[in-house]
């Protein structure tokens, strides 16, 4: 004879699922948070001048070619054409001006009827407080206009959260060599 038992089955079934339910986390994809303990408290302005030196040619290029379209080479605007740069940024516009930072990045140029460049760069400060923090900027550059506006998009270390942007002016510009000496203005909001 078959011995019926309660049904435990269902029972210990149906108390793991409830358990199982009570411990189960809680996944979302945003929540609020307040600004104070990440320091938003107060935002400060600040305003950056400084040189950029773009150096193509002699000794000690810091702009180096990556890439090129199949246009490039017959384009009157260079598109296509897509370089990565390391140039040093400085108090003043004399090569031998105190370096503040880098600019590291890329540009491409991106215009099919003007030069007009597509920049992504970093600035990387080396200079007292702000050592060791990025500006990051990202823009539209007609080089020949007369002054240029470029959106900071972010920064890191004491320009965390930053946004603001910059004016860019040429200083000097060698139509043979290709190299430049751009004065910058940069006004940054940040915490």
């Amino acid at each position: 004879m078959a011995q019926t038992l309660p049904n435990y089955k269902n029972a210990i079934f149906t108390l793991f699922i409830f358990l199982h339910l009570l411990n189960a986390q809680s996944h979302q994809f945003s929540r609020k948070l307040s600004p104070e303990p990440l320091g938003f408290k107060n935002q400060k302005l600040t305003h950056l001048h400084f040189y950029f030196h773009d150096t193509v040619t002699g000794d000690h290029p810091t702009v180096f070619p990556v890439a090129r379209a199949s246009i490039t080479n017959t384009s009157s605007t260079f598109f296509g054409l897509v370089v990565v740069i390391d140039d040093p940024l400085t108090v003043g516009p004399e090569p031998t001006s105190k370096i503040v930072g880098r600019a590291q990045g890329m540009y491409a140029f991106a215009d099919l009827n003007d030069i007009g460049l597509l920049m992504n760069l970093n600035y990387v400060f080396v200079e007292g407080k702000y050592n060791g923090s990025t500006l990051s900027i990202l823009g539209s550059n007609h080089v020949f206009s007369k002054v240029r506006e470029f959106p900071i998009v972010g920064g890191s270390g004491v320009f965390r959260f930053a946004r603001g942007y910059a004016l860019a002016n040429t200083y000097s510009f060698n139509t043979t060599s290709g190299d430049a000496v751009v004065e910058y203005n940069v006004y940054v909001q940040h915490y």
